[in-house]
């Protein structure tokens, strides 16, 4: 059985990650990338998959507590038992050379036998590799992957059931550290990282991170969580190029035993304006630049093929494959690697691309000289196609609908564009692109409002709800004040499972292809919040953005779902999009709690909750 999604802590090198759970075992790592072949793969089959675990012999559970040490992705797990107190220290070094986990076993008291069992399995938990003693250690190779497993004590290391295992008794302080370092298997030697010693990089790690952190600009009542969600991100941005994942891991399900399991180690478009309000605001500001470098050069190209989703290095081709060799997350499949969203229609993404680059013209942020001939070429294509129906930001595999937010979202596209033009001096298709932006604005509001249930809905002509509505005041596409926005809110009521939100009506009314139930959305919840306090329910607002930090794990991060009747995560984890929703909606609920700017719609000051009046048509 495997661990709990929560029970799982996030290691990153900012190149990829690893997922080590309450009980010492690394189930989860991709090496030397985020979307590279995984050589520990426990998380998603059984230990033969490959795992490492550090822990005390007598302590076959869970760790007695653990936590990041403050503005750190360095984690200190305790061990107490009857022969005493150990901590173990788990890193990855910002990448350097090669990628690398550190492991440091530290005596507190008494004298407390240890193990680490390493079982290697290359091609995602599939391929038992060789091993041959280094003298201080192991190195393990299958194919293209070498793996050196080395310790600063003498130990006892033997080959057993593919496995390395080490046995040492740890005395209060004494100090050991274990070092796993990936190189190419046709290197002669062992990779430079081998050679540092564990301290200096945990010194050099810690005093990163600390760094890091410490220039966030956030400094409201929930500073902690903020920091902790932008290490988060961090962590999640593939360094080489600015490219952020949406989370580390695939298959992690959002229905267990279900089949809704996805690849999310690639960079989505959907999250392109978010992620970098939310570094701007924080006053990350080469980490945007570095997004938005991606974000044009994945981009490139003939505007029909735009993707919904790239690899790390801007990808087209995330060709979807299954792995039968894996059981699955608590038998939860297929496991899939490689997302075939890739090739999906989804108008959403132009109104994405191009509220980021307004946003980044606004910032000051160097846009290349051919951004604004990038934006004609999207306006031209969405002003002949922007009819068409597609996918919907939820990537939906049934058949194509016209979704209200696709629609908002080309509204977007053409307001943006005109933002744009005016502020660089470009505006010879003004003139077209105020007419779609006017047209598309009647149409949404004649087709997507259901005037019977006084709400907007997820598509022309269907009855259901989506979250999604919630973004049309933060896109501007209505203001908050307006009483189709106030009763659109009101209406979200019929998502609520367990006080979150679910993305749309369960079953998705015929939407959505796979079977079975799946979680509340965490990024829904919070966009739940956000509207409220626009709309002046603040003090709903605060519960609401309360109930989801409530939900993070132990260490605080959040995966994509969350299951109120289960009281678990669910999704793929640590997910981007959450962490980037929880410091936006932080800002918004700070900024609602201060006294609004002159010339400011103030909505509800009294934060009483009480609204205008539905229309009864639009």
């Amino acid at each position: 059985m495997s661990s709990p999604i929560e029970d799982y802590a996030l290691l990153s090198d900012l190149e990829t990650a690893a997922m080590v759970g309450r009980n010492g075992s690394v189930d989860w790592l991709c090496v030397p990338r985020f979307d590279s072949e995984a050589c520990l793969a426990a998380l998603l089959g059984t230990r033969d998959n490959g795992f490492w675990r550090v822990a005390p012999i007598a302590a076959p559970g869970t760790c007695t507590r653990r936590a990041y040490r403050p503005d750190t992705l360095v984690l200190d797990t305790w061990w107490e038992t009857a022969e005493g107190t150990v901590r173990v220290t788990d890193f990855m070094p910002p990448r350097a050379q090669a990628p690398c986990i550190v492991r440091v076993v530290e005596g507190l008291s008494g004298a407390v036998p240890v193990r680490s069992e390493l079982r290697l399995r290359f091609h995602h938990g599939r391929v038992v590799p060789w091993h041959r003693d280094t003298g201080a250690g192991t190195v393990a190779v299958a194919g293209p992957d070498a793996m050196w497993l080395s310790a600063q004590a003498p130990v006892h290391a033997l080959d057993r059931d593919g496995s390395t295992v080490w046995d040492a008794t740890v005395r209060a302080g004494q100090r050991l550290a274990l070092t796993l370092v990936w190189a190419p298997s046709h290197h002669p030697g062992p990779p430079a990282a081998e050679g540092v010693p564990a301290e200096t990089m945990l010194k050099e790690t810690d005093d990163f991170w600390r760094h890091w952190a410490g220039q966030c600009r956030y400094q409201g009542p929930w500073r902690d969580a903020v920091v902790r969600s932008l290490i988060t991100l961090k962590a999640l941005t593939y360094a080489p190029t600015g490219g952020i994942v949406a989370a580390p891991t695939t298959s992690l399900p959002g229905c267990i035993g279900g089949e809704r399991n996805w690849d999310y180690r690639y960079c989505w478009l959907r999250d392109s304006t978010l992620a970098l309000s939310c570094l701007l605001r924080c006053g990350y500001r080469d980490e945007a630049s570095a997004w938005l470098d991606w974000l044009v050069r994945a981009i490139a190209g003939d505007p029909a093929d735009v993707q919904t989703v790239y690899g790390l290095g801007g990808q087209r081709l995330l060709r979807e494959t299954e792995a039968p060799w894996l059981t699955g997350y608590e038998g939860s499949q297929p496991v899939r690697f490689g997302n075939s969203a890739a090739g999906q229609f989804q108008l959403d993404v132009y109104g994405e691309v191009l509220d980021t680059l307004l946003l980044s013209v606004r910032a000051g942020i160097p846009l290349p000289a051919h951004v604004w001939e990038l934006a004609e070429v999207l306006m031209g294509f969405l002003q002949r196609h922007w009819r068409e129906p597609d996918q919907g930001l939820w990537q939906v595999r049934g058949p194509r609908r016209q979704f209200v937010h696709s629609k908002v979202m080309v509204w977007v596209a053409a307001d943006r564009a005109l933002r744009m033009g005016a502020l660089l001096g470009r505006n010879g298709s003004s003139a077209e692109w105020r007419v779609l932006r006017d047209e598309v604005r009647r149409q949404v509001l004649r087709e997507g409002w259901d005037a019977g249930q006084r709400s907007f809905v997820q598509s022309y002509g269907s009855p259901g709800l989506d979250a999604s509505a919630l973004l049309m005041p933060r896109l501007g596409f209505l203001p908050a004040g307006d009483p189709r926005i106030r009763c659109t809110v009101r209406e979200m009521r019929r998502l609520d499972r367990g006080g979150f939100l679910r993305r749309y009506a369960p079953g998705g009314g015929g939407v959505d292809d796979p079977q079975g139930p799946e979680g509340t959305f965490v990024t829904c919840s919070l966009w739940y919040a956000d509207a409220l306090a626009a709309t002046g329910r603040v003090e709903e607002a605060r519960n609401a953005f309360e109930r989801v930090l409530a939900v993070r794990n132990d260490v605080g991060l959040l995966s994509e779902q969350w299951d109120p009747d289960a009281g678990r995560q669910l999704g793929n984890a640590p997910q981007a999009f959450s962490h980037i929703a929880l410091v936006e909606t932080a800002f918004a609920l700070s900024a609602a709690s201060s006294p609004a700017p002159r010339g400011r719609e103030p909505w509800n000051a009294s934060g009483s909750g009480l609204i205008a009046p539905c229309p009864v048509g639009a």
